[in-house]
């Protein structure tokens, strides 16, 4: 397992270096999207109307923030389960996005998503969202405020930890640690 540092916006030749296991250190502008913007995001495609931020290169994070603290730009915020935006994220991927960043497994069209267009999935510390939300340096809500934690927000992070859960070439983190651990590789 290898370890990478990357400033966003993500290109191929970032994505074709990493191998599912390895530990990625990303710097620069992710965004923020759970299920109810990833639906308004589709809506406005389907309606050829722009989007609120390039998908080109663009790490979505889902994550649904705790409000601010004093003194902070953000609150806690931990990555939530991934699933649940299975149904758009190959869309997503076919159009630029490079990454997306969460918790939990990805179904098999996610997975070929990320095969067939240079993405991966990156996995945060579910539970360390404090800790995690150290690594944020501003946040501000681009798109459907309406939606509070839920709406889109632009981040810049700085050495944000992540793990590559699933790679460009099929390699799942998953799967691999249960092989590994259990002594089949």
């Amino acid at each position: 397992m290898a370890e990478h540092s990357f400033n966003t916006p993500l290109r191929d030749e970032d994505i074709v270096q990493l191998r599912a296991g390895d530990v990625v250190r990303l710097t620069g502008t992710i965004y923020t999207a759970r299920d109810a913007a990833h639906k308004r995001l589709c809506d406005l495609l389907d309606k050829d109307e722009a989007l609120p931020f390039d998908l080109k290169g663009s790490v979505i994070y889902y994550v649904g923030p705790s409000p601010a603290p004093p003194g902070r730009p953000i609150g806690s915020a931990g990555p939530t389960t991934s699933y649940r935006m299975d149904s758009y994220a190959p869309r997503l991927h076919a159009l630029g996005c490079k990454a997306s960043v969460g918790k939990g497994r990805r179904n098999d069209a996610v997975r070929q998503a990320l095969k067939d267009h240079k993405a991966v999935y990156f996995g945060a510390t579910g539970g360390a969202g404090a800790l995690l939300s150290k690594c944020i340096t501003s946040a501000r809500v681009i798109a459907f405020e309406e939606l509070g934690p839920e709406a889109v927000r632009e981040l810049t992070v700085e050495d944000f930890p992540l793990l590559v859960i699933n790679d460009c070439y099929g390699g799942e983190l998953y799967v691999q640690s249960d092989r590994v651990a259990v002594g089949l590789e």
